[in-house]
């Protein structure tokens, strides 16, 4: 808020800014104010078309924005992150996921032989259906997942021997 003092004839008005538009009554005489621009302890209003530089007593306050930032995730002392994603040791001639999602359908079953490129599951992610298909040619020893799982990227979904 800023407060500006307006002087004209022997009255003296002080006006709140909070908006460029003002409507004042003074002694039974309407005044429109309109207050263009505010730097520093100097406004430039118009009263009733009538420009005039006005000096006000303080300082308008400049509007400050605080930017919310986010805090830093915790971190060791050699700088790796408190949290961690459990490393499980892969298999085997594993088939990963290419990034997290849902399994919609697993579609092949154990014993079942794959050759390389062909469909073995359909991931979910990023509202998008993505074809998971065999990195290589062989048996199906075992599905790691089911459908409706949710998994994370590098997840193993079928082991290929």
């Amino acid at each position: 808020m800023v407060y500006v003092k307006f002087q004209k004839s022997n009255y003296q008005s002080i006006i709140l800014i909070k908006m460029k538009q003002f409507k004042y009554t003074i002694n039974g005489n309407i005044y429109n104010v309109t207050v263009n621009n505010v730097e520093d302890t100097f406004a430039e209003v118009e009263v009733n078309g009538t420009p005039y530089k006005v000096q006000m007593d303080k300082p308008a306050k400049k509007q400050m924005v605080t930017l919310k930032r986010p805090v830093q995730a915790p971190t060791t002392s050699s700088g790796a992150p408190v949290v961690a994603r459990p490393t499980v040791p892969s298999s085997a001639g594993a088939v990963k996921t290419p990034l997290p999602g849902v399994i919609l359908s697993i579609d092949c079953k154990v014993g079942d032989v794959v050759k390389r490129g062909q469909k073995i599951a359909v991931l979910e992610a990023m509202k998008m259906e993505n074809n998971i298909n065999a990195d290589r040619e062989g048996k199906i020893i075992e599905i790691k997942v089911s459908k409706g799982d949710s998994v994370l990227e590098g997840a193993d979904i079928v082991i290929i021997g």
